[in-house]
């Protein structure tokens, strides 16, 4: 300013740190994660057998009342090795909230007021985004899918031999987390725009200019990502090009916003 002092807002919280701090700091934070991490993972393994079942139920409603159903592992250690998955995957999905405020706490100090105040709601939301294209996959896409598969059964005759599913635990359980993934990834798609149109990086300009991109962009990752069925891959892609549009919408409102401000500082 003018007058020899400076602007709270433009100085970083706590002031400058020393390398050596911010090694600690960093170590201290890492530490945190891993504690986090791996106490979620025994939790996760000692409850490994009622999340799989949970995981396998869409399988199991869609195949009620047939008889002789079930699950197979054809390696003596495959059941051991899907539970330590299933241990992974939970202390994963569980754990993602505390190493993000670990990263956060970390970041946050080196970071301006109004930059701690524009990246919060996104660290709110990248949860709740994720959440919310896991739940898509458990309800809507693993059930369409699982029927598409099961419609390639016949039960034989005529000296043709039955063609029976008998899904194996550990493909099992690595198609589902696959697509759980895939969808909690591609539903974080709007924070990343947003994000990047806020800093200036993308503009609405650029967003609309490459739309037909994205679409081709969304169905090859959908292609790549999903089981090889028309039904997964169209239920992965057309989220991603609606989440498109949405952020596109919202960069709208960034820009207006922005060139509200600049207004303002010049007048």
């Amino acid at each position: 300013m003018a007058d020899g002092t400076q602007d709270p807002d433009q100085d970083l919280e706590g002031g400058k740190m020393p390398l050596l701090d911010h090694l600690v700091e960093l170590r201290r934070r890492l530490v945190i994660s891993a504690i986090a991490f791996f106490a979620c993972f025994f939790v996760g393994y000692a409850l490994a057998e009622p999340i799989f079942t949970f995981l396998v139920q869409p399988l199991a409603d869609i195949t009620a009342g047939q008889a002789g159903r079930r699950m197979i592992y054809t390696a003596l250690h495959e059941a051991f090795f899907t539970y330590i998955k299933v241990g992974f995957f939970f202390a994963a999905c569980v754990s993602f909230p505390i190493v993000s405020m670990q990263l956060w706490l970390f970041v946050a100090p080196g970071l301006y007021k109004h930059e701690r105040r524009a990246l919060m709601p996104f660290l709110a939301a990248t949860p709740v985004l994720f959440t919310l294209g896991a739940a898509m996959v458990y309800y809507i896409v693993v059930p369409l899918a699982w029927k598409f598969f099961l419609g390639f059964e016949h039960p034989g005759g005529n000296g043709d031999l039955p063609l029976v599913l008998e899904p194996k635990v550990d493909q099992y359980l690595s198609l589902v987390m696959r697509l759980i993934f895939a969808f909690g990834v591609a539903f974080e798609l709007p924070v990343l725009i947003i994000l990047m149109a806020k800093v200036g990086i993308v503009s609405v300009e650029g967003l609309r200019a490459k739309r037909k991109y994205a679409i081709v962009v969304a169905f090859v990752a959908a292609a790549i990502l999903t089981p090889p069925d028309v039904i997964s891959q169209v239920l992965l892609a057309v989220p991603i090009i609606v989440l498109y549009e949405i952020s596109i919408l919202f960069a709208v409102m960034i820009e207006k916003k922005r060139a509200e401000a600049e207004a303002a500082a010049e007048d």
